[in-house]
């Protein structure tokens, strides 16, 4: 008996089980440079507000730190925009002190206007 007409069906229907279950395929889109810098804006103050001492300093101002998350993740991406700037532009390594404190008033004013709004 020749085996060659069985190895021809089995691998008929080997190929025709990977054609029809293959992987999904993926696409690639093109993504704006405005969605790139909104999201890394926003990663920026989430990782803001993930510092002790910023989360002390809300604390003893009565914020809700996971209500300031939810409310950063509201923000539009011209508010996100103006609060990574801020951010960029404290000393490095700096603490929270009364000159950095307006950083956490538009930080608030934010999070109140999403509440607002």
């Amino acid at each position: 008996m020749d085996s060659k007409p069985f190895l021809k069906g089995a691998l008929a229907i080997l190929m025709g089980f990977f054609l029809v279950f293959q992987a999904p395929i993926s696409r690639a889109g093109i993504v704006s440079t405005r969605e790139m810098t909104a999201n890394s804006d926003k990663a920026k103050i989430q990782s803001f507000l993930d510092r002790a001492d910023v989360r002390a300093r809300l604390q003893t101002l009565g914020v809700d730190e996971s209500m300031a998350k939810k409310r950063v993740a509201a923000l539009d991406d011209w508010e996100a925009h103006l609060l990574a700037q801020k951010i960029d532009s404290l000393p490095a390594g700096g603490n929270l002190n009364l000159s950095n404190s307006d950083l956490i008033v538009i930080l608030l004013a934010a999070i109140l206007l999403v509440l607002i709004i």
